[in-house]
């Protein structure tokens, strides 16, 4: 199985990092994929740049072997739609089962991404959830792909739906940014590597 874990990575922080790891281990993937989003349709542009997000991302996950880096939604005109991801990643592991991870607040609105249904076509969506957080009563549609065993994933290629809980680590990429505007320490947040970038090329400064 290869997993699917997109964002817009602005910057990529231990919340990110420590949730990619659990499922990577959970669902024993043969590769989980980092997709960062060029033009994120369902929130506002990215502060830093594609490339300075991608070379972040690199940095996050130098010593991660079972992580990678995938850049088709920055080579990509068009917005970062993740059904067109999908279809483009299914055309290129026609016969692996994809599992895309999402979290909590992101499934809440999955109905308002663009061909949302059709997601199910090429993957199967992994909800990412916290101890505690209650999720409202499942759609009909929701409902009919629901399952509550891992084996149920690995038998097929797409079409179900899961919940997986994670640690939660309460940490914000927009917390990080305002952080590193009013000149504080982000330190302990996200990788050293990281932070030493941000330093390097001045991101997320007041302008």
């Amino acid at each position: 199985m290869i997993g699917v874990f997109g964002g817009t990575f602005d910057p990529i922080h231990f919340g990110h990092l420590r949730s990619a790891l659990e499922v990577n281990e959970v669902f024993g993937l043969s590769k989980l994929l980092l997709i960062p989003s060029a033009q994120p349709p369902h929130r506002a542009e990215p502060a830093a740049s594609a490339t300075e997000r991608l070379q972040m991302l690199e940095l996050a996950i130098n010593h991660h072997p079972e992580l990678c880096v995938d850049a088709r939604e920055l080579e990509r005109d068009s917005p970062s739609y993740m059904v067109d991801t999908l279809r483009s990643l299914r055309h290129d592991y026609p016969q692996e089962t994809l599992l895309l991870f999402i979290g909590a607040d992101a499934f809440k609105q999955l109905m308002s991404w663009h061909q949302w249904p059709h997601l199910f076509d090429f993957a199967h969506i992994v909800v990412m959830t916290r101890p505690g957080v209650v999720l409202e009563t499942l759609a009909d549609f929701f409902k009919a792909r629901h399952c509550q065993q891992l084996t149920e994933l690995a038998s097929t290629r797409a079409g179900k739906l899961y919940f997986q809980q994670v640690t939660p680590l309460d940490i914000s990429a927009t917390a990080i940014r305002q952080m590193i505007t009013k000149q504080q320490n982000p330190g302990f947040l996200l990788p050293d590597t990281v932070l030493a970038y941000i330093r390097q090329h001045q991101l997320y400064q007041r302008h």
